[in-house]
């Protein structure tokens, strides 16, 4: 237990769904101790790409900030959820319309930023790496072992709890799942945001908001053979673009399914590009600076996700396809739900608090790994509070 007799938990990964765990578990009284690789947070737009987050996500933000104004400022409100295919005329006609779609989109780094700047600073650890941990025999604590890659210099920490929050590719739970392999889906997304302030009126974007009249409130999904895009738009004159594309298995290096990507490799994707889509989207994708390439991967349903005094969230607990906007969303409830579960056990109740988290999510997780929809941790949730 901390000095200051609040129990303490040490979150390794410092991405979104590490800052939520940070946010609800700060909310129900505890002490947390972020430990994130990055050598400091990230800084600018450039980081990431653009983000849904549905209607539970933003009520759960907004709970979390001393100020829900900055969140409305920074995300846009997506009214129109459309799916749209090209024809053999290539003629673009509208297969379903939907005009009651709740969710809002931003991008990750704004994001990222706004629940960064509404914790305290002291309680990151920028440019660590988790070695190893190990529980106590009694249960009662765990014990953390982590290097400062600056300075190779090793600590160790001791907590309460252990939250696992490192990506699909989690070491944490390879620790308990050695043998648990992701499935690759045979797709990657190709991925970009375009900066168009100043360029209104370019022939670009006047062309684009011909072939997709509703852009900024709608979010497009355009189907043609064999692969598809998502486009909507950001705030601060932005687009988000998405294109899937069939791939073999990449060669993953590291502990991530991004890949940095090639000149060679973006003029072939423009060439593609020019084949499939119309050219004004075609364009768009040529005026893109850095696009990359996400790797998409998934697996069947964890059957378990706590053990003893360690916990997964996010990806780390369900990598799962993009499809549907699942894995923030996903990530955001799950740091919700354990901090109702801790804050209504509390710490001397800590196994049965964690033991609740895990029946909760995995009734939830399973269904979303499964179905290619969002679809009751809200009900959850709720039913919880």
């Amino acid at each position: 237990m901390s000095v200051d007799n609040k129990p303490k938990a040490i979150i390794v990964g410092g991405s979104i769904a590490g800052l939520s765990c940070a946010h609800a578990l700060i909310s129900a009284g505890w002490n947390v101790l972020v430990l994130e690789k990055s050598i400091s947070p990230p800084k600018g737009s450039s980081t990431g790409a653009g983000i849904g987050l549905d209607l539970l996500s933003q009520q759960i933000i907004k709970s979390w900030l001393s100020q829900s104004q900055p969140f409305e400022e920074l995300s846009f409100p997506l009214t129109i959820d459309q799916n749209v295919v090209t024809d053999g005329d290539n003629t673009i006609r509208i297969l379903t319309r939907d005009e009651k779609f709740t969710f809002r989109a931003a991008h990750w780094a704004d994001l990222h930023g706004l629940l960064y700047s509404d914790l305290p600073h002291e309680i990151f650890l920028w440019g660590h790496l988790c070695l190893s941990f190990y529980v106590s025999e009694d249960k009662t604590s765990v014990n953390v072992k982590a290097k400062a890659l600056q300075t190779d210099e090793i600590i160790e920490i001791n907590g309460d709890l252990l939250v696992a929050a490192d990506g699909s590719l989690s070491s944490i739970r390879r620790t308990f799942l050695p043998d648990l392999k992701l499935r690759y889906s045979g797709n990657c997304a190709w991925r970009g945001v375009v900066d168009f302030s100043g360029k209104e009126t370019s022939e670009t974007i006047i062309g684009l908001r011909k072939v997709y009249p509703d852009l900024g409130n709608c979010s497009y999904f355009h189907l043609t053979t064999g692969s598809h895009i998502v486009l909507y738009e950001l705030r601060n004159q932005k687009l988000n673009w998405v294109w899937y594309v069939h791939h073999p298995e990449p060669e993953l290096k590291g502990n991530s399914v991004t890949m940095k990507v090639s000149s060679d490799m973006i003029n072939n994707m423009y060439q593609e590009a020019e084949k499939v889509w119309p050219p004004e989207f075609a364009e768009l994708i040529k005026e893109t600076k850095e696009p990359f390439l996400n790797f998409i991967y998934d697996c069947d349903p964890l059957q378990q996700i706590v053990w003893e005094n360690v916990v997964v969230i996010g990806d780390a607990a369900h990598p799962t396809t993009p499809h549907g906007a699942r894995s923030t969303n996903m990530a955001i409830a799950d740091a919700a739900v354990l901090g109702k579960c801790l804050g209504k056990w509390g710490v001397e109740n800590l196994h049965s608090a964690l033991e609740e988290y895990q029946h909760l999510r995995l009734t939830v997780s399973s269904k979303q790994t499964i179905l290619p929809l969002y679809c009751n941790s809200h009900h959850l949730f709720q039913s919880r509070e």
